[in-house]
């Protein structure tokens, strides 16, 4: 029986050209095996302090999985939790822990059995799934962003998502003229059919009365959600939202775990439920939400904006759920989705298909690893293009 014997947590720093090549943070897990059999798993933990001090958890973590055999990989993932319970209920760096190693021992259980994740989770129940492009608009007149936009959707994609509140000088999400303006001109120019979902980031603080006004003008032009309006829990503030408007209201990836998904869930207030296996306890954590969506005949989106280790993931769990509608892209070539494996993730004419290799159906190209190791790069963040 093969034992697992090391756990390796490996933060790592990158120039994100989708968020004007600002410096992002995420803590890598490689996993190994007595046979040599390789796991990697990933938690997107966005700052340098939160990276740092997950790998101190993983670390700390890991004699709960050293020794362990790889194919119980839920029992472990039962184990961690029990562990994490004093010093992350509910959530936090811990759960960022729990993530990255679930999702590498999910790696190594595939790669053991010569079967995908997909597999292992039941199969396909999609033949595709339609790819939008996620964004950020990076140009302060309007009519630049809406040509960057139709350049991204011109392959074949079914639509953008675009951050509200993001760096640069569209200034997008704090004037309602402007931003209704920029929502009739991006119908106008991508067309009826395409998909336009707006995310509201931190920056944006909208107060209900303005989240209603708001998407009742988005509305015209076909808005299909709106993301996070108010933020990552205003029960009262969504019902009021949801009862004056019909555009879908999309929130949740904020949360941590099964619980807090339930929690969301159960108001009543939300028809996409964002999910990131990279914070929301890997890809097990991932799929008992899914299940959780399911149930209440919602839908669910995978938060999949970081690297290609996640998105193996994020696809794993979203082709096995009829909760399930599209998958998000990032546009821009950037580290950690192109240079990290040697296939990168690609849609076909706007679609993207099951996963169908052993684990997580990724080779992960080590030196790139080792070039974006996070002290490396923050001793000298201009050395990588990136803005500190």
């Amino acid at each position: 029986m093969d034992r697992i014997v090391k756990v390796e947590p490996i933060p790592v720093s990158y120039p994100e050209p989708n968020d004007f090549n600002a410096l992002r943070h995420l803590c890598l897990v490689k996993v190994t095996t007595a046979d040599g059999v390789v796991g990697w798993g990933e938690s997107i933990t966005q700052f340098p302090e939160a990276n740092f001090a997950t790998k101190a958890i993983i670390e700390g973590m890991a004699e709960r999985v050293v020794g362990k055999d790889p194919l119980g990989n839920i029992a472990i993932w039962h184990q961690l939790r029990d562990k994490k319970w004093w010093y992350g209920y509910r959530g936090g760096i811990a759960s960022y822990a729990v993530a990255a190693i679930d999702m590498a021992l999910w790696d190594i259980k595939g790669k053991i059995l010569g079967a995908s994740v997909l597999d292992l989770l039941g199969g396909a129940v999609h033949e595709k799934l339609p790819v939008i492009a996620s964004c950020h608009a990076h140009y302060e007149d309007i009519g630049a962003t809406v040509e960057e936009a139709q350049e991204w959707v011109a392959p074949g994609l079914h639509g953008v998502k675009v951050g509200l509140g993001k760096r640069g000088n569209a200034r997008l999400g704090y004037e309602h003229d402007r931003d209704v303006e920029y929502m009739r001109r991006m119908r106008e120019g991508l067309g009826e059919k395409a998909m336009i979902m707006l995310d509201c980031g931190w920056a944006i603080k909208w107060d209900v009365m303005t989240a209603v006004r708001r998407v009742q003008a988005f509305e015209e032009y076909g808005l299909h959600w709106i993301e996070e309006p108010l933020m990552e829990w205003d029960p009262e503030g969504y019902r009021n939202l949801r009862g004056k408007t019909t555009s879908l209201i999309a929130y949740g990836e904020k949360e941590w775990d099964l619980r807090g998904f339930e929690e969301v869930l159960a108001t009543g207030t939300v028809d996409v439920v964002g999910i990131d296996p990279g914070r929301a306890e890997g890809i097990t954590g991932f799929k008992k939400a899914t299940e959780r969506v399911e149930y209440y005949k919602r839908q669910s989106s995978a938060h999949a904006w970081s690297s290609a280790i996640c998105s193996a993931a994020s696809l794993a769990v979203s082709f096995s759920t009829p909760s399930a509608k599209l998958f998000e892209f990032k546009p821009l070539r950037n580290p950690m989705q192109h240079d990290l494996v040697t296939e990168p993730f690609e849609h076909v004419n706007g679609w993207v298909y099951p996963p169908t290799k052993p684990g997580l159906g990724i080779e992960i190209i080590e030196d790139v690893v080792r070039h974006y190791d996070s002290a490396t790069v923050l001793a000298d963040p201009k050395k990588f293009g990136a803005l500190a």
